[in-house]
């Protein structure tokens, strides 16, 4: 469980999240919404730990994550853009970010299942950015981690990788992790998640599931009904 209280984070004189208090239960997924400058990637980062905020309250599974680090073995994260060295092959990665981690993995499986097998060999500046993404995915997936935080997953990927994808996370919901998920595409958010946290300007301006906020708004999807929002219909 994630419990956020009172959270606010400064830049100089911009204040990109005014005292946000969120519960996230432990597991199901959970999509993180809002426009550029809404302050998802903050609290994204606030949540690993590559965030100190100003003020406020972080607590995993009931321990403070304030500026400590021992918490983070526990969550496995899949950023937007991965800048992977050009010189390294896709086996040397891995190797080079297990030996880092320390912990147990599940890499085999994975690769098998985003067939990445003919590319183990391959220095990673030849590949191409959906090839990439897949390795970013195993990356993500491969420690087996309770807590997945996703940037973008479905960025670059072909539908068969697509459907993939998505069979893994519901297999990870299954399994009882929490995953959070971050993303532009509103079809994918609303096949997937179980609930929706959508931010603006620094704030929750909507928490439920995407049938409550389309009934809220009155939308009959959820692209328009976040576009409501966005519009300020009523909501």
């Amino acid at each position: 469980m994630i419990t956020i209280k009172n959270l606010i984070k400064n830049y100089g004189k911009l204040e990109v999240i005014k005292g946000m208090d969120l519960l996230i239960k432990s597991g199901g997924i959970f999509a993180i919404l809002g426009p550029n400058g809404s302050g998802k990637t903050t609290l994204i980062k606030s949540i690993l730990g590559m965030v100190i905020p100003n003020h406020g309250e972080i607590t995993l599974d009931g321990s403070s994550v304030i500026q400590k680090h021992a918490y983070r073995k526990d969550i496995d994260y899949l950023p937007q853009i991965a800048n992977f060295p050009n010189n390294l092959t896709v086996t040397e990665l891995i190797k080079m970010v297990k030996d880092l981690r320390n912990k147990s993995t599940r890499e085999d499986m994975l690769i098998r299942l985003f067939g990445l097998e003919d590319f183990l060999n391959k220095k990673l500046g030849n590949l191409s950015g959906g090839t990439r993404q897949k390795v970013n995915l195993v990356l993500a997936f491969m420690f087996d981690s309770s807590l997945v935080i996703l940037d973008e997953p479905t960025s670059g990927l072909d539908p068969v990788s697509l459907i993939r994808l998505k069979r893994l996370i519901l297999d990870e919901k299954a399994r009882g992790k929490t995953v959070l998920i971050t993303s532009h595409i509103m079809e994918f958010v609303e096949e997937m998640s179980d609930e929706i946290v959508f931010l603006l300007d620094g704030k929750i301006h909507f928490q439920g599931t995407t049938v409550e906020l389309k009934q809220k708004t009155g939308k009959p999807d959820l692209e328009q009904a976040i576009a409501a929002i966005l519009m300020d219909e009523d909501v």
